[in-house]
């Protein structure tokens, strides 16, 4: 007889009423994501440019965070190092701003970084939850081997493209997220449907 481990059917019991409890965030969060997909493949150089300049205000806002903390508290270990990391967060924030484009080519290599990442993650999730989430978990797959080709055309293809690939990319990868989180959606309303139908017929 095989080995049933409690811990990981109490985690796909909680996986799949999480699902079906939420279902239409998630179906709403799937349709904005294709969305954005469809307009940054429809339009990648400015996908890749909105892309530099909201990772530009990422750094500059956490760096002007960790600049004010620093200077705020008191007997803090490792200040100086402390202080020229959020002094170059802002620095690397600024010129992002400044001039996305000069930022591409490094991002560019940095989202392939993150494409491999998320795709080893959606692969294995989708492989290890495929009985918890059986209608949608080919979609998870799916999505998880294209984040590791768009990471495979990144590095292939850089730097030549690395101006528009950047948008590109990012939509392709909005757009085959998007879509498994809409299938993943769809099978929460399953089960949803299935437990309400099933707490009627109990009631009869």
């Amino acid at each position: 007889m095989a080995h049933l481990d409690p811990s990981h059917s109490n985690m796909q019991r909680a996986i799949r009423e999480a699902l079906a409890a939420h279902w239409r965030l998630f179906l709403f969060q799937g349709v904005v994501m294709i969305v954005l997909g469809v307009l940054a493949v429809a339009l990648p150089v400015a996908a890749t440019i909105a892309v530099e300049i909201y990772i530009g205000w990422l750094f500059l806002v956490s760096g002007i965070i960790g600049l004010v903390a620093m200077f705020s508290a008191h007997d803090v270990p490792a200040f100086l190092w402390s202080l020229v990391t959020a002094a170059l967060s802002v620095a690397v924030g600024v010129m992002l701003i400044w001039n996305p484009v000069a930022g591409a080519l490094s991002l560019t290599l940095v989202l392939a970084a993150f494409f491999i990442a998320e795709g080893v993650f959606q692969v294995a999730t989708s492989i290890a939850y495929r009985h918890v989430i059986a209608a949608s978990w080919g979609w998870m797959l799916v999505s998880g081997i294209s984040d590791l080709l768009l990471a495979m055309v990144i590095i292939l293809g850089w730097p030549i493209s690395a101006v528009w690939a950047l948008g590109l990319l990012v939509g392709i990868n909005l757009l085959t997220s998007g879509w498994a989180i809409v299938m993943a959606a769809f099978a929460g309303r399953k089960v949803a449907r299935t437990g309400t139908e099933a707490t009627a017929a109990a009631r009869h």
